[in-house]
């Protein structure tokens, strides 16, 4: 299934929320919609309900201004017990009323609590997250196929926090809720396991005030899902079909879709640039390498660009340094770094983002073969360092140190390389933060505040140098693991060792690229993550 968002603005002199609540709800509510969507505070609801109690104070707010324009509705729903002060509350009410002689079109009012605003904690961003999930859940799954959410109601007044944030956030829960596998692949066959959800189409209504802001907002929404949605896709394919060489000509297809600029270097080609360590990874398996380039040129001509890197590993056995069978068939998503740049580029592309990004993805199977490398083989790097590889398993830094010393020709801004690397990070961090891994402050800090700004959210680890000296080797100038303590942090200072060049930082997404058990699949991250990040750079 899938959702249509748009925008809908009111004129000022019809919609002026909330000094001319007369005004505003009676034409929000003369529009044709199955559902409005509506937000009160604690404070709506206090002076509603001393009303309805009949003290001697004049009924005021959205409230109680929305129960004369419904006939009673909300006294009704007070006097039952409906009506939640709580965070999240909801109440659906049934709105159409050619009795009450006021032109109401809307069928359903839907109110949702905001709580109490002078709490610090009805302030934040997750909290909003919170309500507009609870508003989603029930817009969906019954008869309603079309809701006008009306977007100043929702407002938590807190400054740090923008209509865009919201908006965005809202539209990024929307595309999650949405989401049905196998819908754009025709080669997949699915036997219906749930009727389609009807809703279908959600309009955020704003008036002139915010009304360049909320169409800016609703646009790169819509990117934002459109890049999650192909990301979660690519990860959930079985390995099968999602080949390197499947990855490859995905790529291709965006650039024919988009203004992208798509380069897919073959096995010579890896060979002719000398990406000895990333070929000793391919070398075990029957399907060829590819390296993929993909360019947005949306900046300056001359302007630095800012690069992202991502593993794509589309099935990893372990090689030679076989894994346990228990799980095997999860690791179909150790490309979901690459997923994840293949979807923020194309996100980017079709937001018409003002910045040079180039998006590499180098990409490979790690299979046992005669041919395979073996524990305590030596390759020599595309940057001349040599390797010797004490784990196969350990693959993922192998094909991103080539990849990382190949970006080095953009003279980027910045460098983000982003890889499920390591189940150690999964042990440190568990399934809700990804690691991040950078000695430049000014990185961590930005991509810190795009975490918290998308709610895709990043923890540091360290970098110090003295980690370095568990990847020393008697034979080559760095071994590829550094033993089991401390794994995520060796396997970051590993990848430090190819980007002397340029600022860096590495993000770890081991445990939040996908889910397990029942709910197993791909989770679109940290696609929220790398476009807050790339909207905020100037």
């Amino acid at each position: 299934m899938t959702i249509q968002i748009s925008s809908k603005i009111f004129s000022q002199a019809d919609l002026h929320f909330p000094k001319q609540l007369k005004s505003s709800l009676s034409t929000l509510l003369a529009h044709s919609t199955d559902c409005l969507v509506l937000a009160y505070s604690k404070a709506d609801l206090d002076s509603f309900a001393g009303k309805s109690a009949k003290t001697k104070a004049a009924p005021a707010g959205l409230l109680a201004e929305l129960d004369r324009l419904l006939g009673g509705s909300v006294s009704r729903a007070q006097a039952v017990g409906d009506l939640s002060q709580e965070q999240a509350g909801t109440c659906t009410l049934r709105a159409e009323s050619t009795w009450s002689g006021h032109g109401v079109k809307a069928k359903r009012v839907l109110l949702v609590s905001l709580g109490d605003e002078s709490a610090t904690k009805a302030r934040d961003l997750s909290s909003y997250a919170k309500i507009a999930k609870a508003a989603l859940k029930q817009l969906s799954g019954g008869a309603i196929e079309n809701a006008l959410w009306f977007t100043p109601s929702f407002s938590l007044g807190n400054q740090t926090q923008s209509l865009a944030q919201e908006v965005r956030l809202t539209i990024q829960y929307a595309g999650d809720q949405a989401y049905r596998f196998g819908v754009r692949q025709p080669t997949m066959k699915f036997k219906v396991k749930d009727k389609a959800d009807p809703f279908a189409h959600l309009t955020f209504a704003g008036n002139d005030a915010c009304a360049k802001d909320l169409k800016t907002a609703v646009a790169q929404g819509l990117a934002l899902v459109a890049g999650m949605d192909l990301a979660k896709d690519l990860g959930n394919l079985p390995p099968n079909i999602c080949t390197p060489s499947y990855l490859g000509k995905s790529a291709q297809g965006l650039g024919k879709k988009t203004g992208l600029k798509v380069e897919v270097l073959g096995l010579k080609q890896i060979e002719a640039l000398g990406m000895g360590s990333f070929l000793s990874v391919a070398k075990g398996a029957d399907t060829p390498p590819q390296f993929i380039v993909m360019r947005h040129q949306g900046g300056k001509a001359g302007e630095a660009p800012i690069v992202l890197v991502g593993k794509g590993i589309t099935f990893d056995t372990g090689g030679i340094s076989l894994k346990p069978g228990e799980a095997m068939d999860e690791m179909k998503y150790d490309m979901c770094g690459a997923a994840s740049v293949i979807g923020t580029m194309y996100a980017a592309a079709l937001m018409k983002l003002n910045k040079n990004v180039i998006g590499v993805v180098p990409t490979c199977e790690n299979m046992p073969s005669g041919r395979a490398t073996r524990p305590g083989d030596i390759v020599k790097s595309m940057s001349g360092q040599t390797i010797e590889i004490l784990n196969t398993d350990a693959e993922g830094r192998l094909i991103l140190c080539d990849a990382l010393t190949y970006v080095e020709r953009f003279k980027p801004k910045a460098v983000i390389d982003v890889a499920t690397l390591t189940g150690a990070c999964i042990i440190a961090l568990g399934h809700v933060h990804s690691g991040v891994f950078s000695d430049d402050e000014d990185l961590v800090n930005a991509l810190s505040k795009a975490g918290k700004a998308s709610l895709d959210t990043v923890w540091r680890l360290p970098l110090d140098a003295a980690y370095h000296d568990q990847l020393k080797s008697n034979f080559a100038d760095v071994a590829n693991i550094g033993g089991r303590p401390a794994g995520s942090v060796t396997a970051a200072c590993f990848l430090s060792r190819f980007t002397e060049k340029y600022k860096w930082a590495h993000l770890d997404i081991a445990g939040t690229a996908w889910k397990s058990g029942a709910a197993k699949g791909s989770t679109g991250r940290p696609v929220p993550l790398l476009l807050n990040y790339l909207l905020e750079q100037v």
